[in-house]
């Protein structure tokens, strides 16, 4: 594993006192993969989540122009944040609450392509613009499913079930909006598409088919471009979310990322994909700071911060702090050296 080499320069937290913690001061060294590890209880979650994060979110981006700031919270000062543009804690919630959301939308190509078939020459001739390819709004879908594809009916006794619009058989546009053709596709087989032949077929427009590639590379090319969100997995939504934000790309500032125990429910060819985009936020120059025990992810780190000795009253106090050879060639382990060196050894 090749680490980047130490950063001069620091996210400082001092004198953190919430919970368990008791005047602990801790540096960050930005523009590197850093971990936060330890037991359960050990304040893992209090410095980052409740101090770190708790005042940041207030300080940094567009909040930061609403907010009237007062003093820290929980601590006495945080120091080295203001070249931040941009502070995010990515979690496995899901991207959307409704059907109407979908991985299209989520990424920011859907409004793209929508544009696209609005050129048309079809679509020129009948004076169709861009929202008229929206299921999202009267014109374009279907009136009958308002845009959905299903119909949701009301069961006096058991729970409501879900079943195929009968007009537009799940298509979730009119007939006269599916007349318009790009490539010979539709823009109902558009959304039908899984990620990987999107890619292919979006070839010639660089801005979609770069946010759909980098959809494929995190392992999400199996998904189709119109699959409902709530019926992503967690591990999914997490990434579509970081794929997201690489879009973005250097163009949209430096940014502060924030996971807590991002492998929670991912199998261990996922956790490998997500170690891939977290590396790639941090090449194109954003910080990342991980909650984490997992091992995997551990020995990925460019730095850890361990967390301890113990739990609750045990815990409170930053135990080791370096990268992940520094740690395992301690003389005193802690119960995550201790494990992380035998995991390097294997």
């Amino acid at each position: 594993i090749r680490r980047r080499p130490d950063k001069t320069q620091m996210l400082s937290i001092q004198e953190a006192r919430q919970n368990n913690l008791q005047k602990l001061s801790v540096d960050i060294p930005l523009g590197l993969f850093v971990a936060v590890s330890g037991v359960s209880g050990s304040g893992k979650s209090t410095l980052i989540r409740s101090v770190l994060v708790g005042n940041l979110k207030y300080r940094i981006g567009q909040n930061a122009r609403k907010a009237k700031l007062g003093n820290y919270t929980g601590c006495k000062k945080i120091e080295g944040w203001a070249g931040f543009d941009r502070l995010l804690e990515v979690d496995q919630t899901p991207i959307g609450k409704t059907p109407r959301s979908c991985p299209a939308t989520y990424v920011g190509i859907w409004s793209e392509i929508r544009q696209i078939f609005a050129g048309t020459t079809e679509a020129r001739l009948r004076g169709y613009s861009a929202a008229r390819f929206s299921f999202n709004v009267s014109g374009g879908r279907c009136e009958v499913c308002e845009g959905q594809g299903v119909r949701r009916i009301s069961m006096s006794f058991l729970a409501d079930v879900s079943v195929l619009c009968e007009r537009c058989h799940g298509k979730r546009f009119a007939g006269e909006t599916l007349d318009v053709r790009f490539k010979d596709r539709t823009i109902a087989d558009v959304l039908s598409m899984s990620v990987d032949e999107a890619a292919e077929f979006f070839s010639a427009h660089r801005k979609i088919h770069h946010t759909l590639s980098l959809l494929a590379d995190v392992g999400l090319g199996y998904l189709s471009l119109g699959q409902p969100s709530p019926t992503l997995s967690g591990g999914e939504a997490q990434r579509v979310k970081l794929v997201t934000e690489l879009a973005r790309g250097r163009n949209a500032g430096k940014a502060l990322y924030v996971l807590d125990e991002p492998t929670i429910g991912l199998h261990i060819a996922d956790i490998e994909k997500l170690l891939r985009v977290i590396q790639r936020l941090i090449e194109a120059g954003n910080s990342v700071v991980v909650i984490e025990h997992n091992l995997d992810v551990l020995a990925e780190a460019d730095w850890i911060l361990d967390m301890g000795p113990e739990g609750g009253t045990g815990g409170g106090k930053l135990v080791a702090k370096g990268s992940p050879e520094q740690l395992i060639k301690r003389k005193r382990h802690s119960h995550t050296t201790r494990a992380l060196a035998k995991f390097l050894d294997r």
